[in-house]
């Protein structure tokens, strides 16, 4: 089960996401995830699929309980399989 504890360590992929990014406004969206690389989202909104690089970027997962829950696309930006395993210190 997705919780906000262990987001991180799950898979991301059919996930709703809100992105906000620090840098190029123009990234700042609302979609779905549907693919994952180490360094980007591929999220498809409004019916176009945009390539979202992680790092620089703020994004506010819905998980399934409908909880809404920020975390900062610079410590995302890792492989896939070796998130999964990693431990991240609490912020």
């Amino acid at each position: 089960m997705i919780t906000s504890k262990n987001l991180v360590h799950h898979e991301f992929i059919g996930l709703a996401v809100d992105v906000k990014s620090k840098s190029n406004k123009s990234l700042n969206l609302y979609g779905i995830i549907i693919d994952e690389t180490k360094n980007t989202f591929k999220i498809e909104s409004e019916g176009q699929e945009k390539i979202i690089p992680k790092k620089g970027s703020i994004f506010t997962f819905e998980i399934p309980s409908g909880e809404k829950v920020e975390v900062n696309g610079d410590i995302l930006s890792i492989r896939p399989e070796d998130r999964i395993k990693k431990r991240f210190k609490k912020i």
